[in-house]
């Protein structure tokens, strides 16, 4: 039987009905990033974001019942409506006390078609976590596939 191994690195592409600023803002303002930045049944608990280079960008997760985790990072380049680089950072529930995986993600916006906005995501350097919590990386792929479906529907309510 043939083991499955993790990706190092995952890259997705989504055509969303909106214009790269409306996208580029879901990335950047909490109200809006709370809708969308969580998977399956978690919600954003709280998100705190220092929109500049440097600037810090936290994202707490939690279930109904128990607090889970989430994302310390730091912005490492912003190009208005057109690209976002994050040091994105995996924390458990424990935050400082826990362990941190340190990844890169990269998130590239041009034009389409209409109104519409191409997204490229690109999340990369995760061996450290596939290394030692194999389990939560296989989940990476995945994760990101729901949020950007629940990204599409935020976009849309804070549009109206």
């Amino acid at each position: 039987m043939k083991q499955r191994s993790t990706p190092a690195s995952i890259r997705l592409e989504r055509s969303i009905s909106a214009s790269p600023h409306e996208v580029y803002r879901a990335w950047l303002d909490p109200d809006i990033l709370r809708h969308w930045l969580a998977p399956g049944g978690l919600q954003v608990k709280r998100a705190e974001i220092d929109e500049r280079v440097g600037g810090r960008y936290c994202v707490w997760q939690a279930s109904a019942d128990a607090d889970m985790g989430g994302f310390d990072c730091e912005i490492i380049e912003l190009v208005p409506d057109q690209k976002i680089v994050f040091r994105w950072g995996f924390v458990g529930p424990m935050r400082s006390s826990g362990p941190k995986f340190d990844s890169l993600l990269t998130i590239t916006l041009r034009g389409g078609p209409g109104n519409t906005t191409v997204l490229t995501l690109v999340h990369e350097r995760l061996e450290d976590l596939v290394g030692a919590m194999p389990h939560v990386a296989d989940q990476v792929e995945l994760g990101w596939q729901l949020v950007l479906e629940k990204l599409q529907a935020a976009v849309a309510v804070a549009r109206s």
